[in-house]
């Protein structure tokens, strides 16, 4: 007998030395990219140890009025309290998996009428309370309980990454409107100008120095200026209701300034605002590994990976014993040999051990499906830290495009202003046809509208930039 009891002795040290390796915490050792953001030189001359992804976007957005109307979208838009509203619900869930170690503890009142024969009834009753516990000896509920707390910090970055998108989209939203405001602006001096030219065009004609047709092609030109008007201001309506539904009230006017009256990202880049915005010097991309520490994305990827890693534990937990500890204490009446009142004190205590050993497959299956879901985290997580690069990458092409092109706009806006100048005098001359007059007013308002949008495109990309490294969470 004592040969025997030393067996299970032995088994079941063996088993809890067996169980020690699904107490392991987790650790973040999936391999990512070194290079993520790219080798090319823009890229080294933009790394650094600092990152404008640690400014908060109070700090990145120094309109005033921006700021108020980032600050009203992030207290009113759905879907960022919904996500609040998710992150209270796994804090719930975590405290729930943090009292599965205390005891559950019922109160569960019991009785009986009962007669034999159609003799005396015989009246019995119970109260106990009942208390039942499972004792984590194989990490069970610990691994449950860390899980949950992996599902808490997803929601929580979830939550960051909505945030960070509406400040994105509520920034480029408000600059849109700013430079549709400037492209109307544009159009209303073009518009006035132009009125001008048909007039003198007029004036030609019925001096007999100039035919209709000139005429003709000359106000229809100035019409199509009348339509790109109309255009822009259905555009800005557009623009101005979109950043209502962010905001989650009805349509209505939204307060800006003009555009170029305040920076992006640095008070040092004040000077030329338009010329520095997209420098490298100024955008400071830090170094690869900090997109694990700023993104919200790549953090709850990490996160669903720490879900799986304690999934997986759990699902080898089943493997192993559960030990239940139950008892009851309470009164009755009903002492087995016979009915006594009032009652008397009761009381049972129930330890029990469950070893599975055969559940239909469910247990390797369970194990099987968790360990497959933890290699399927751990693949995306790679591929979210390599996607973040590229945007990383993107953004930079796309600023220092932008500011290439800028140089170019400046410059085109400024030879064709004169050229058109210089045009319309001579037609007042008579030295110059109403078409070299038509080509170059068309040349310039083309021109004009592209320099705007492009400055809105590098201040898109700078935005981007922001993002994509990490910023507008805080």
């Amino acid at each position: 007998m004592k040969r025997i009891s030393n067996i299970f002795v032995a088994a079941a040290v063996g088993l809890m030395l067996t169980g020690c390796g699904i107490y392991n915490k987790y650790e973040q050792n999936t391999p990512t990219p070194s290079d993520a953001f790219g080798s090319d030189e823009s890229i080294k001359a933009a790394t650094g140890e600092t990152t404008i992804a640690q400014m908060s976007w109070r700090e990145f957005f120094t309109d005033p009025l921006l700021q108020q109307l980032i600050e009203q979208v992030l207290a009113n838009n759905t879907d960022l309290n919904s996500a609040r509203i998710a992150v209270e619900k796994s804090q719930a869930a975590l405290t729930a998996a943090k009292l599965a170690y205390l005891p559950s503890l019922a109160f569960a009142p019991q009785g009986t009428l009962s007669s034999f024969d159609g003799g005396t009834v015989v009246k019995t009753y119970n109260l106990p309370l009942q208390l039942s516990m499972d004792i984590d000896v194989f990490g069970s509920i610990t691994n449950k309980k860390r899980a949950a707390k992996a599902v808490l910090l997803q929601a929580e970055m979830q939550q960051d990454a909505i945030r960070s998108n509406l400040v994105s989209i509520t920034a480029q939203q408000y600059l849109m409107l700013q430079v549709l405001d400037r492209q109307l602006d544009i159009l209303i001096q073009t518009d006035s100008l132009w009125n001008k030219s048909l007039e003198t065009e007029q004036a030609l004609w019925e001096n007999g120095k100039a035919y209709s047709t000139a005429v003709n092609q000359m106000e229809a030109s100035y019409l199509s200026v009348k339509t790109q008007i109309a255009d822009t201001r259905r555009n800005i309506r557009a623009v101005e209701n979109a950043i209502c539904k962010l905001l989650a009230v009805s349509p209505q006017h939204i307060n800006r300034k003009k555009w170029g009256s305040s920076t992006l990202h640095q008070a040092e880049a004040m000077g030329d605002a338009e010329g520095r915005m997209f420098n490298s010097k100024y955008l400071k991309i830090g170094i690869p590994a900090q997109l694990l520490e700023n993104r919200p994305d790549i953090r709850m990827a990490n996160h669903a990976m720490e879900e799986a890693f304690y999934n997986t534990a759990a699902a080898r937990s089943a493997f192993y014993p559960s030990i239940t500890l139950s008892g009851s204490l309470g009164w009755t009446n009903n002492s087995g040999a016979g009915i006594v009142d009032p009652g008397k004190l009761m009381w049972n205590a129930l330890a029990q051990l469950t070893q599975p050993i055969f559940a239909r497959g469910k247990l390797i299956a369970n194990k099987k499906i968790a360990q497959l879901t933890e290699e399927d985290m751990q693949k995306k997580y790679v591929q979210m830290v390599i996607n973040a690069g590229n945007e990383v990458n993107e953004a930079i092409a796309d600023c220092m495009t932008a500011r290439e092109k800028h140089t170019y706009f400046q410059r085109q806006v400024q030879v064709l202003h004169e050229a058109y100048t210089g045009t319309h005098e001579l037609m007042d001359n008579g030295k110059a046809s109403y078409i070299e007059v038509l080509r170059a007013q068309e040349s310039l308002l083309e021109a004009q509208l592209g320099s705007a949008m492009n400055m809105y495109d590098g201040a898109q990309a700078v935005i981007a930039l922001y993002i994509a490294l990490g910023g507008g969470a805080k």
